[in-house]
Parts: structure tokens; C-alpha cells; sequence
């Protein structure tokens, strides 16, 4: 399905005016005209990124009773078990208690689930086998707020369960000590979209304080949390929620950490990422360098390596867990081309990719670890939705999926609602979700799916589509307007890096492609005077029929600022491209 370009209407009186009372530059506040910042005092709101910004920890819901609790542990040395989810949110979030409550004294482990073997969230096997190791208080992380029998079986054990979660919840809650969310029925908290680190953030924030008796903490304390900004910001932009209010706080001052001072197990990453001799650290630096290599642990199921790495003191052990997870992170990507690779065949020889309203792929021992990087890099190339299932070697356990929904607006969540019987399990985001299905249903389910998808499409008015910020020649990039355009920093969902339009352009040379396995796309363009270069990422596909087009072509691209050995340029990220109509 081909994605609709949209070109944000050019308000010039708004623009103009937002000019006059900010004292903005012309860039800078068309951008944030086109995204529906009107006046001064919202463009302060939305630039102004100072710690201050952050909300009082106790306005969280459930964070005075957990805080609480956690306190009493603390005295009591009741242990304490950290439960947390095995992606980068999760890990991170876990870490920051982890470090948290190590620094106040607790007696505190952690236990990340086997995403192979266990599955995503608690369960109770993994709930008895710890009250039998004498754990007397399990902390989830980024998990938990769906799971009412485990919260049981935690009352029965005597075992005391606090839950820390912002996955979507069901009517019924859990049974537990306290649970913090941010979007707890009954609580009115003004930002939802808090993600699992960030909601740990404020609960080690909080028990901080009440360790100090006072809002100032002790500068252990404040070295502590400000280290952990760096993790509650790979956790932020990992997860993928709004960088907007409170996140772009938190992932603003967290790169800014990371680079000033980094936990020791981070910066070992970071030097085999070479982030360490970046001039400034900035969300693509982490969504494409430590979040992917902290995820691949997560994948195959060393996710508690991740954790150690996060938690652990400078020494040999740092430069070995990381070297061991940076290896982890090139066997992942090598099981996600062979599964793409495989999913792209059958979507092309079984399914029509142009008419179907989404895409239920499966095969029989694809790594149910890389099965939500595939759905997802597959949703973003056909503009739909795409689960990709996959099925036991043997035939005799249930299949696992995992699903995306790309930019294209559809809610994945409510359309797994409609198909709730087909499945043996399912949870997530509109975004993104799991499910578990027995073999023998995957051919209904994907009829339901795809009828569920399709009502969407036709009810909502929904068209896959290109936000386009504003007309720019490729002629007027320079570093100057990129560094006012940075301004809007951090980028990424909910305040994506601006994308521009370029028409009459014309490749300076063929264009090739690059990278391991050539997946990527390299190309000069020329517009005018002007040559810059180019780069899309995963869409080597482009390079024939871009070289076979013979007049001039219309890009859409991400200006950004590309850094090799000092020396700093500026170059293109095209996000899509068409051959340009004949002016009539």
C-alpha cells in the first residue's frame, strides 16, 4: 500500500507571529507551527527541557504505598527481588531500582524472565521457585499490571507484590500491595505516557527523598539518579513512547549524562559502539546502537546479562559482558534477515501485498526473539499491519506472534480484541503486541484479523501517509539551520525528526547499495548547484528503479547532521521518493 504524502498547510501569519513574540527563528517556528505550537508560551513549554519540568515523584499514582513498602524492606532487610521485563525498557527500569535500592541499603536481587523458555511478564512458576528462595517482596518492572492470577498466587505464597507497569490494563486489576501506573483508574495524573523506566525512575526518585527526609537528596543519592536518567532514556526511547512532557525531560538530560558519565558497564558499550568519541549523543545514536544491543540479550534470552552489565562496577567484568553482548547483538541481526528474508518470500508468493488489509505471516522455527523486529521493519515497508508467528519445530507447543502496526494508524490492540477467541493469549500496545496461538487456528485467526484490520481501515479513514513539515531545497542545508532545527531535540515518536520535501532533484550519480548484505541504499542527489549526499536505511530495493528513472524525482527526507572522524556534514535520510508529474 503506498503511502500518501501530507504537506502541512504554511500558516505564514502564525508562522510570522510566533516569530514576533518568541524571538524564534523563521525554521524553527514554522516547524512548530506545522506541529501545533501557536504561541510563545507553548513553544517555552515544548523547548524548555529543565529538570524542574519533571512532577513531584509522589503525584504518581502509587508511589507514596510502594515507597512505603520499599522503605520497611529496607529496615527490615526483608529480601527484595526485582522482576522485570526482558527489553530495553524493562532491563533499564529494573536496573535503576536495582542500583536504587543497592545504594539505600536493601537486600535486593533481580530475575528477568527467559523470553524463549517463560514468556513475556510474571508466572508462577517463577513466582514459587522465588518465595522458595526466601523472597519475601517482588517489585515488577514494566510488567505485572494484567497479571491477576500471579498476584494471587503471591498472596498465598505470603510473598508481598508491587507492580510497576504502563502496558494497556484490563477491567480487573491485580490483587497487590500497590501498583504504579501512571494511568491508574480513579487518579488523574496529567501524563500518561510514561514508559516502564521512566515509572521506575520516579519510584527510586521518590524513595531517595524519604531516605534523605527532605526533597534535597545527598549527593550519592543525586549522582545515583542522575545516572539514572541515562537508563530511564534508552528505556524511553527503546519503548518507543511519545518524546513529549515529561519524556523529553528525561531523555534530554539522560543523553546528556551518558556522555558526561556514563555507568561503567554502559560506556564499555559505548566504546565498542564508538558513542564514546561522538561530540553529542542524540536518539538515533541510541536507537540504533545500545537500545539494539541490549534488546538482541533480550531476544535470546540473556536478558539478565544486560541488567549485570547496568548494574555492575568498572573491571574486567564490564569489558567482557559487554564485548559478550555486542557479539549477542550480530547473531540477532543475523536470525532477522534469515526470518525476513523468509516472511518477505511468503508474503510475496502466498498473500497480495497491494490488497490485503494486513499481514499474517508464520513459519516453523523462526526465533520467536527476532519475530517483532521482522513484523516490524515489514509494517513500515508495506504501510500495514504485519504479525509474524511463529511455529514449533516439533508441533507440540503453542505458536508465538508478535505484531506492528507501523505509522499506519491502525490500533492493534482493539483489532486482536476481535479475534480474542482465536487465541490462546495476546497483550500489548496499539502499537505493537504478543500473542500465543495453538497451530491449528492460525488460518482463522488471520481471515478475522486481517476483516478486523480492514473494518479499521474503512471506519477511521485511514491512509497510510507521509507528514511533511514544509518545502525545502536541498540548496539551503547548512549546519547553521541544522543546529537550529536540533533545538526541537530529542526526536522521536510523538515529536519526530522534521521531514522535508525536495522537488526537481536528480541523482548526481547511479546510486548503489551498502552495508552487510546490501541491505541499505547509498545515493548523491542533485538539486541545482547543490549535491548532497543520501542514505536509506533498509531500502536497497529503491536503487534499480531509482537509477532507471530517467526525469527528475520529489524526496521526502530527514534532514541530519552526520559526524565522521570531527568533521561534521550534512546529509539526507530519505524516507520515500516519486518520479515528479510534468507541471501542467
Amino acid at each position: 500500500m503506498k503511502r500518501q504524502w501530507r504537506i502541512t498547510p504554511h500558516d505564514g501569519p502564525m508562522v510570522e507571529q510566533l516569530i514576533r513574540t518568541s524571538g524564534l527563528s523563521p525554521v524553527v517556528a514554522q516547524l512548530l507551527v506545522s506541529r501545533g505550537v501557536y504561541s510563545s508560551e507553548d513553544a517555552t513549554a515544548f523547548l524548555d527541557t529543565k529538570l524542574t519540568n519533571l512532577r513531584d515523584p509522589q503525584e504518581l499514582p502509587g508511589v507514596p504505598k510502594a515507597t512505603q513498602i520499599l522503605l520497611d524492606a529496607i529496615e527490615q532487610s526483608t529480601p527484595v527481588v526485582i522482576y522485570g521485563d526482558y527489553d530495553a525498557d524493562g532491563m533499564t527500569g529494573s536496573a535503576i531500582l536495582v542500583n536504587g535500592l543497592r545504594l539505600l541499603g536493601a537486600d535486593v536481587s533481580y530475575h528477568v524472565p527467559n523470553r524463549l523458555e517463560e514468556g513475556y511478564g510474571l508466572n508462577e512458576d517463577a513466582i514459587r521457585k522465588l518465595a522458595q528462595r526466601g523472597k519475601k517482596l517482588i517489585v515488577s518492572v514494566d510488567c505485572g499490571i494484567t497479571s491477576v492470577e500471579c498476584a494471587q498466587v503471591c498472596r498465598e505464597l505470603g510473598v508481598t507484590l508491587v507492580i510497576t507497569d504502563h502496558h494497556q490494563m484490563n477491567e480487573t486489576l491485580p490483587d497487590a500491595a500497590a501498583i504504579v501506573h501512571p494511568r491508574l483508574p480513579g487518579s488523574n495524573y496529567p501524563f500518561g505516557e510514561l514508559c516502564g523506566a521512566g515509572v521506575a525512575f520516579k519510584l527510586a526518585w521518590s524513595l531517595c527523598q524519604a531516605k534523605a527526609g527532605q526533597k534535597k537528596v545527598t549527593p550519592p543519592m543525586k549522582r545515583f539518579l542522575m545516572q539514572s536518567l541515562a537508563l530511564a532514556a534508552i528505556g524511553t526511547i527503546a519503548d518507543v513512547v511519545p518524546l513529549v512532557d515529561e519524556n523529553r525531560v528525561l531523555v534530554n538530560h539522560g543523553l546528556r549524562t551518558m556522555q558526561r558519565e556514563p555507568l561503567p558497564g554502559l560506556f564499555e558499550l559505548m566504546k565498542l559502539t564508538k558513542l564514546d568519541q561522538a561530540s553529542e549523543l542524540t536518539t538515533e545514536s541510541i536507537a540504533f546502537s545500545l537500545a539494539p544491543r541490549l534488546n538482541a540479550a533480550g531476544r535470546l534470552g540473556q536478558a539478565q546479562l544486560a541488567i549485570e552489565l547496568m548494574t555492575i562496577e568498572a573491571g574486567e567484568r564490564a569489558c567482557m559482558l559487554a564485548e559478550y553482548i555486542d557479539g549477542l547483538n550480530g547473531t540477532r541481526d543475523t536470525l532477522q534477515r534469515s526470518v525476513q528474508l523468509a516472511a518477505q518470500k511468503q508474503a510475496k508468493e502466498e498473500f497480495d501485498i497491494d490488497e490485503d488489509a494486513a499481514l499474517v505471516l508464520n513459519g516453523v522455527g523462526w526465533h520467536a526473539g527476532v519475530i517483532g523486529v521482522v513484523a516490524g521493519r515489514l509494517a513500515e515497508k508495506y504501510a500495514k499491519p504485519v504479525i509474524i508467528i511463529s511455529m514449533d519445530n516439533a508441533g507440540k507447543a503453542d505458536a508465538v506472534g508478535s505484531g506492528r502496526v507501523g505509522g499506519t494508524g491502525i490500533n492493534l490492540h482493539a483489532a486482536l480484541q476481535e479475534c480474542e477467541n482465536r487465541m490462546v493469549r495476546f497483550g500489548g500496545h496499539p502499537a505493537a503486541a504478543g500473542l500465543t496461538i495453538r497451530e491449528a487456528d492460525i488460518e482463522a485467526f488471520r481471515g478475522d484479523f486481517c476483516e478486523a484490520v480492514s473494518r479499521q481501515w474503512a471506519e477511521q479513514e485511514i491512509v497510510p501517509s507521509i507528514q511533511i513539515d514544509a518545502e525545502a531545497p536541498l540548496g539551503q542545508l547548512n549546519l547553521h539551520i541544522m543546529k537550529e532545527i536540533e533545538t526541537m531535540a530529542p526526536f522521536g515518536a510523538g515529536n519526530p525528526r522534521p521531514v522535508l520535501l525536495g522537488r526537481g532533484v536528480e541523482l548526481a550519480e547511479p546510486a548503489k547499495k551498502m552495508g552487510g548484505g546490501e541491505r541499505h541504499l547509498s545515493v548523491r542527489f542533485k538539486q541545482g548547484d547543490r549535491v548532497i549526499r543520501g542514505v536509506a536505511f533498509g531500502a536497497a530495493d529503491w536503487c534499480e528503479p531509482l537509477n532507471e528513472c530517467n526525469g527528475p524525482i520529489e524526496i521526502a527526507y530527514r534532514p541530519v547532521i552526520n559526524e565522521f572522524r570531527g568533521y561534521k556534514s550534512v546529509e539526507v535520510h530519505l524516507v520515500d521518493w516519486r518520479v515528479q508529474e510534468p507541471a501542467i
